[in-house]
């Protein structure tokens, strides 16, 4: 009986490339749960084989634990009774005694069966995972071994199988058993029925890794794949970036006679690729995105991260495409929301947004509407700017000197608090019920001599300092228009908070 232990071990082992180690522990779990059926009972128990000559020997277990008394005798032992065999002994460990063990026959043999097939798929999983845990973000090889509700399940080989989930296969592709794919791995995760190695056709990487293995030059380092764009099965864009100024790396992607690029094609099922040329400038990124659509003009606004596209009217439908399809890659090609639009419409937006500006400028500053123009047209779109930047930039404005920009300046300011004090009114009221008022020495910029000067004039806290204009604040020596600026607006921070 002994030798056939042996012999069931080194079969099963050689027969499906497990440990040892691994075909014993079933055979001494599948014995141990024998043992506990012969002898009855809630107990537990422990077989230990002789991994050189086959004999194994069983023995019952009682875990050791602390109080007088146990819930479970059969399976546990007190602490004090436990000691007087073994002193030594503390909670948590175990005290065996050796009893009669079950023989290797059939029900044992069956038992050892049933535990020996689930230790050989729990080691065959965990070297699937060893084996393909590493290989995420790579391209993988197999056979369709079946499909399943849309879903393709790939052989890899050596018990190793992966799955290309419904909505990562490419739409309208033929696949049927036997055929040959590839795929790259986006996730090996234990699932409840194992370990699955998760397969996309239709992630972008897919396409990146495809020139990778069609192109050298990328792998090289010569040159880069910056970003990809995908609507599967249908069109595609790349951007591409050469690290070579004597490599073209629209025409090495090409290929000769559109060599590589028909490649990666064929593997994606008639895919259009377009090869765009990344720059480092936004708008001429874009601009090339949009091809094969010709830009006539462009908009950037960093604000909300968008970018108005004009084309020629021909050009429109080109510029959009089926359904979006180009402005859309367009856009996760170059990660900015574009706006397409005829030159037409370009204008008129382009006229509406600069009325708008003009309004706003006459309204706030209390302009005409001839100068407010004169500022659209160098470039100022916002109060804020007019406010804070460099005098040098509005005496560069044809017909502006020193005391106009000063004017403009001190308006901007006075209208830039007047509308945080409409929108903060509620909070003003809030903090004057609190009386949660900032002392002088407290506000950002504030120096004691200026608080000093402040006291004198009955200003004792930030309550004061907010309901002072700039006007009045510059009149304090030491105090020009910024700094009177950032002052006021630290005593009206409570009123925003």
């Amino acid at each position: 009986m002994n030798k056939e232990i042996l012999f069931v071990v080194d079969s099963v082992s050689n027969e499906k490339g497990v440990d040892r180690d691994v075909i014993f522990e079933a055979i001494e779990a599948a014995l141990a749960q024998a043992a506990r059926k012969r002898h009855g009972g809630d107990i537990e128990t422990r077989v230990e084989i002789d991994r050189e000559d086959g004999s194994y020997r069983t023995f019952r277990r009682w875990m050791v634990v602390e109080g007088e008394t146990s819930e479970h005798p059969e399976r546990e032992i007190i602490l004090e009774a436990a000691q007087m065999d073994e002193p030594d002994v503390q909670v948590g460990d175990h005290i065996e005694e050796e009893i009669e063990s079950a023989e290797f026959g059939r029900i044992a043999a069956q038992a050892a069966k049933q535990v020996i097939v689930q230790k050989v798929r729990e080691a065959e999983r965990r070297q699937v995972v060893e084996a393909y845990e590493d290989r995420k973000g790579t391209l993988i090889m197999g056979l369709v071994k079946r499909i399943d509700r849309g879903n393709v399940i790939l052989d890899l080989g050596g018990n190793a199988e992966a799955m290309i989930p419904r909505d990562e296969m490419i739409g309208r592709e033929a696949v049927r058993p036997g055929d040959r794919l590839r795929g790259y791995v986006t996730d090996v995760r234990h699932e409840p029925r194992g370990p699955q190695i998760f397969v996309s056709r239709t992630a972008p990487e897919f396409l990146i890794e495809l020139f990778k293995l069609e192109v050298p030059e990328i792998s090289q380092g010569l040159i880069e794949i910056v970003n990809a764009a995908r609507d599967p099965g249908l069109r595609a864009k790349i951007a591409v970036l050469s690290n070579d100024p004597r490599i073209d790396p629209v025409g090495t992607c090409v290929g000769m006679r559109g060599s590589r690029v028909q490649s990666v094609t064929n593997e994606l099922s008639g895919e259009r690729i377009d090869i765009i040329v990344w720059d480092e400038n936004p708008a001429q990124f874009v601009i090339n995105a949009m091809s094969p659509a010709e830009v006539v003009s462009i908009v950037v606004d960093e604000d909300t991260g968008s970018m108005d596209v004009a084309v020629s009217e021909e050009n429109l439908s080109k510029a959009i495409g089926r359904g979006g399809q180009n402005v859309r890659l367009a856009s996760q090609l170059t990660r900015w929301q574009i706006n397409v639009m005829s030159e037409e419409q370009a204008i008129e937006k382009g006229e509406t947004e600069t009325r708008r500006i003009v309004e706003q400028f006459m309204e706030a500053l209390d302009v005409d509407q001839e100068v407010g123009e004169v500022l659209v047209e160098a470039g100022f779109t916002t109060i804020e700017e007019i406010a804070y930047v460099p005098t040098e930039e509005l005496l560069e404005v044809e017909g502006f000197d020193e005391g106009i920009v000063d004017e403009l300046r001190n308006r901007a300011r006075d209208a830039l608090l007047t509308m945080a004090i409409a929108g903060g009114g509620e909070a003003e009221e809030e903090t004057e019920s609190s009386g949660e008022a900032l002392g002088l020495e407290e506000l950002d910029g504030m120096t004691a001599e200026l608080a000093a000067n402040l006291r004198e004039n009955n200003i004792k806290d930030s309550e004061d300092v907010a309901e002072l204009s700039i006007d009045e604040l510059t009149e304090y020596e030491g105090v020009d228009e910024e700094l009177a600026g950032r002052l006021i607006m630290a005593a009206r921070a409570p009123w925003f908070a």
